[in-house]
């Protein structure tokens, strides 16, 4: 399990969660020996950060019913997760079986599914308001994405994250489909300058630049 900023408390309250599904306070402090407020006082703290919330109640005798508590979808990301594993060995086999036009058309299609959208986003702006919403729409994909001034002044699309990069190692299908993702949303000519996989920090692109 990642341990990202939790105390052994809190981990504990989480994988309990994700063993039971949902749970009460009583119950969590009885299975994690842990005082009642103490795990209270975590869940609130988990709360707070996104990762447990209350999902329903239960009456097991008389009196009140007892709250449930259960995990947040963002609460997945604190587990073990292989899909990006599983993602680049599939492609690494496609390659391998001598059909890397499959791969070619799957980053195609996905990032054509996302194109629609994004143009109708930007088709009614031009010069550094459609710049800016590019970035901001690249940013919401995972990229990372500001607008910088090179030495000369020219404008530059900096993109610091690639959400793709062991997929990348394998295949550059999503850098090319990428590629032409954001020249239509730029809908300007753009060169790239620097590149991730090239050992660059970031991949930049100059604008009104290139073919």
């Amino acid at each position: 399990m990642i341990t990202r900023g939790l105390g052994e408390s809190q981990q504990k309250i989480l994988e309990h969660l994700k063993r039971r599904g949902s749970s009460t306070i009583p119950a969590m402090a009885a299975d994690l020996d842990l005082n009642v407020e103490t795990v209270r006082t975590h869940l609130r703290a988990l709360g707070s950060d996104g990762l447990a919330q209350r999902v329903g109640s239960r009456r097991s005798g008389p009196g009140r019913p007892e709250i449930l508590y259960g995990l947040t979808d963002a609460a997945e990301a604190w587990f073990p997760n292989r899909e990006s594993d599983v993602l680049r060995e599939l492609t690494t086999y496609l390659q391998n079986a001598g059909e890397p036009g499959v791969v070619n058309e799957f980053f195609a299609d996905y990032v054509g599914r996302r194109r629609s959208a994004a143009l109708s986003r930007v088709e009614d702006l031009s010069g550094e308001a459609r710049l800016e919403e590019v970035a901001r729409i690249l940013t919401e994909d995972g990229f990372m994405a500001e607008v910088q001034m090179d030495d000369d002044g020219k404008r530059v699309l900096r993109l610091s994250h690639c959400p793709l990069r062991q997929l990348v190692d394998v295949t550059r299908a999503p850098c090319r489909a990428e590629l032409s993702y954001v020249r239509d949303l730029l809908g300007e000519r753009m060169a790239r300058v620097t590149y991730i996989p090239s050992g660059d920090s970031a991949c930049c692109y100059a604008i009104g630049e290139g073919a």
